[in-house]
């Protein structure tokens, strides 16, 4: 039997990780949908080059700052217990690759290829493992001063905040940094619409990465003997809560229907393992309607454009994913307990940090070294012609 265990855990690990890379399919398809139709090439492009280029980061520096293993070994040495430790690095991969796949929803349709490849390099090679490191493996000794002062380490089990709010709160200096698209506000204040291009595929990106979820959140244990059902159902209750939330305070728009479950998912990542299935489904409708709030807030009345909601449904969602760990993880809410609500306070707050001056940095130093906007023109024409030169279809 033990001979075994290792070969299960390198499939178990496996199969999550499969499941995490079909994710960005997902977050293709959103922003395809999401975006109007002379930007949806675009869309699918980045997503699989932003992968791409994230793998080469997070292989030859990333990974080694979060955890301080590399891969400059003999081929014997990596194979070592079934190659355990390879497919620990690329499921922790699909995790890190999911920052610049957020980041891509939120800059849509006026920011520059080149130099998102640049960012992309820069925030998954540094940036996001620095923090990483601190949440999940330890360093700087932060989480011991979390436990001599308030009993217990910041708790994130699959990532609402090292992953989510992280990515989310990049994308709003991202965001920021760039401006609104072109036309999207009048000079006297008023919204011009930008629709989506098309709902159907709106709807199909969320159904891939709701599915995927189950390996984002289940696998996170990294281990076949680790595997818990009470995460499978904590999961499932927090987006089922989201959806419905985001539909009644959407007021039925779709948009709002099909981002809701993904806001509970996002929010129930952190605290999957210790809350009770009450707690995951208040946690999830409390994401929805925050989401849908926050959306319409930032969009409306801040002007901020961020095209799929990034901050809204990853930056705030993932936040407090981070806090409600803190409360429905707790045993007076029926959780397993083992979390502190003021750790969960801190731990939230220090991610958050880091990826606002993070993103700030990067995208900061872009601008000014490089530029991160498209021309007027060239946003005017769309990024599918300015940039790769075809369009996603003909009007024939």
């Amino acid at each position: 039997m033990e001979s075994t265990n290792p070969a299960n855990d390198v499939l178990f690990v496996l199969l999550g990780a499969i499941m995490v890379l079909a994710m960005h399919a997902g977050f293709a398809f959103l922003e395809l949908g999401t975006v109007r139709k002379k930007n949806q090439v675009n869309a699918l492009v980045k997503i699989m080059v932003d992968f791409s280029v994230s793998t080469i980061a997070y292989f030859f520096i990333g990974y080694s700052i979060a955890y301080g293993v590399n891969f400059f070994s003999g081929a014997d040495v990596l194979a070592a217990k079934n190659g355990f430790g390879l497919v620990k690095f690329f499921f922790l991969l699909t995790f890190a690759a999911a920052i610049p796949a957020i980041i891509s929803g939120g800059i849509a349709e006026r920011a520059k290829f080149n130099p998102q490849l640049i960012a992309t390099f820069m925030l998954v090679g540094f940036v996001y493992p620095f923090f990483e490191g601190i949440a999940w493996n330890d360093h700087l000794g932060f989480q011991d001063w979390l436990v001599r002062l308030y009993g217990f380490k910041f708790h994130d089990f699959a990532g609402s905040v090292v992953v989510h709010a992280m990515g989310g709160w990049i994308a709003l200096s991202a965001v920021l940094l760039l401006g609104a698209r072109s036309g999207r506000y009048s000079k006297d204040g008023r919204i011009q619409a930008h629709p989506p291009s098309s709902i159907p595929f709106l709807a199909l990106g969320a159904w891939i990465l709701t599915v995927g979820w189950f390996g984002f959140n289940v696998m996170s244990a990294q281990s076949a003997q680790g595997i818990s059902g009470l995460v499978a159902v904590n999961s499932l209750m927090a987006l089922v809560g989201g959806t419905l939330a985001a539909l009644l305070v959407g007021k039925n728009d779709p948009g709002f229907v099909h981002n809701g479950p993904l806001a509970g998912l996002v929010a129930v990542c952190a605290g999957s393992d210790v809350m009770h299935p009450l707690g995951a489904l208040a946690t999830g409708v409390i994401a929805g309607g925050l989401f849908v709030w926050a959306f319409t807030a930032t969009q409306n009345r801040l002007k901020i454009d961020d095209v799929l909601g990034v901050w809204p449904l990853h930056g705030l969602c993932g936040a407090w994913g981070g806090v409600a760990a803190g409360i429905f993880g707790s045993k007076i809410f029926g959780g397993l307990g083992g979390v502190s609500l003021i750790s969960q306070l801190i731990g939230t707050a220090l991610g958050v940090t880091v990826a606002l001056v993070g993103g700030a940095i990067v995208y900061g130093v872009l601008k000014i070294v490089i530029g991160i906007r498209m021309g007027q023109e060239e946003e005017f024409d769309g990024a599918d012609l300015s940039i790769h030169k075809i369009a996603a279809g003909t009007d024939d």
